[in-house]
């Protein structure tokens, strides 16, 4: 799951990288640019609600428990959600084939890391399976 979870990672930074060198990062419409600023504002709430837990590339679950507050209440993955949310939202701002394809590569990754994380948190928290399966992954209620 460590290997997935790093080549989750290497997928989403080219796609990232892939944008930001196009120059199709940040979204040239009203609504694009209020969903980026939406998206940033749930990656700091869901960092703020981490605390002082750090990244890793290999998604290992880290100590201090299973967090369900704050964002992690409404959806399991908020920090890949805000990912996500943001690069679609740019992509549909500068859509051609080659920036679908980025935005694509970005989605991907992020779901092989979730993956990968989600065996790995169920490995560490007993608690995580019921928590997964009365909280959706990345859009509450929904998905």
């Amino acid at each position: 799951m460590r290997i997935i979870s790093v080549a989750g990672l290497l997928v989403m930074a080219v796609g990232v990288v892939g944008l930001l060198v196009r120059g199709a990062i940040l979204s040239t419409s009203l609504i694009g640019v209020v969903a980026q600023a939406a998206a940033v504002g749930l990656m700091i709430w869901a960092r703020l609600t981490m605390g002082l837990r750090s990244f890793h590339a290999t998604a290992d679950p880290t100590d201090g428990g299973l967090v369900t507050s704050g964002p992690y209440r409404f959806m399991r993955h908020p920090i890949y959600t805000s990912i996500c949310l943001f690069c679609s939202a740019a992509v549909l701002a500068h859509a051609s084939p080659s920036i679908v394809v980025l935005g694509g590569l970005v989605v991907v990754g992020a779901f092989m890391r979730m993956t990968a994380e989600e065996r790995l948190l169920v490995q560490r928290y007993p608690g995580y399976r019921l928590y997964a399966s009365a909280t959706k992954r990345m859009v509450p209620y929904v998905f």
